[in-house]
């Protein structure tokens, strides 16, 4: 039952991460900087890298999978100062915000794989 229960949860983090990354893909013409440099290319590529990978976890599941998608959401979080578009705030906050939570969900994935089994009676 513990094994059905993390796989769920599991294939739920992957789920919202894709979709997040759906919204990143999409956010060069949701919020109109499509006509940029480097902030589109960044969320139309990384948008797609996050969605490969959360969508590879929820069929078959491998570590390597979340420690991609932790390394991809902090890029995208830090994309904006590294490639010189803070300066578009639509551009910045979206990576900033898709960018930690793709992070922060791969990290909880990585802390529930690691995390010791709880001793039952």
């Amino acid at each position: 039952m513990d094994l059905l229960k993390s796989r769920s949860e599991m294939t739920a983090i992957n789920l919202v991460n894709a979709a997040a990354a759906a919204v990143l893909f999409i956010s060069p013409w949701l919020f109109g900087y499509s006509g940029e440099q480097a902030a589109p290319w960044n969320a139309w590529i990384c948008g797609l890298v996050i969605a490969i990978v959360a969508l590879a976890a929820v069929i078959a599941f491998q570590e390597w999978e979340e420690w991609i998608n932790l390394v991809a959401g902090l890029w995208v979080a830090v994309s904006p100062w590294a490639l010189g578009f803070a300066g578009l705030a639509y551009a910045t906050w979206t990576a900033v915000a898709v960018g930690l939570g793709v992070a922060i969900l791969a990290a909880v994935e990585l802390w529930l794989i690691h995390q010791s089994p709880h001793a039952t009676a």
